[in-house]
């Protein structure tokens, strides 16, 4: 089988690259920067699914993404999850958060109504993050 992305994650997200092994979406809420990484297998729901060098690829890669993150939007605690209560399909979320945000000191699941990113804003933040991960 062929990896595809969840039409979920596909709805609620805009691309930013892809890493060897995850792509790397934006999550389209401006009140949190959120990304989500989606390691590209096919039918995986669980971290403890992958194989261990799979998985050491997997956390590698968070930690990019949040070194990353902390670079382009500072923040007082990241929080990093995987959660596939709604979309079964593997992915990690990596989201900076600022005491005092629109959800704080909860987690931003279910927290209120997202609001989009304006496209010159997200398409800066997506510049950003690609250029600090040697993608531009």
């Amino acid at each position: 089988m062929t990896f595809k992305l969840h039409h979920q994650l596909a709805a609620d997200t805009a691309p930013v690259c892809d890493l060897p092994f995850s792509t790397v979406l934006l999550m389209n809420d401006a009140r949190f920067p959120w990304l989500i990484l989606v390691p590209r297998q096919t039918d995986v729901r669980e971290i403890a699914d992958l194989g261990a060098s799979e998985r050491g690829t997997l956390m590698e890669e968070i930690a990019l993404v949040s070194n990353v993150l902390r670079e382009v939007a500072p923040c007082d605690k990241l929080n990093v999850a995987a959660l596939g209560n709604v979309v079964p399909q593997l992915h990690v979320h990596v989201v900076a958060r600022v005491e005092g945000d629109a959800a704080w000191p909860n987690p931003v699941w279910g927290s209120g109504q997202a609001k989009p990113y304006d496209d010159n804003w997200k398409n800066g933040l997506i510049g950003a993050i690609r250029t600090r991960l040697g993608m531009d």
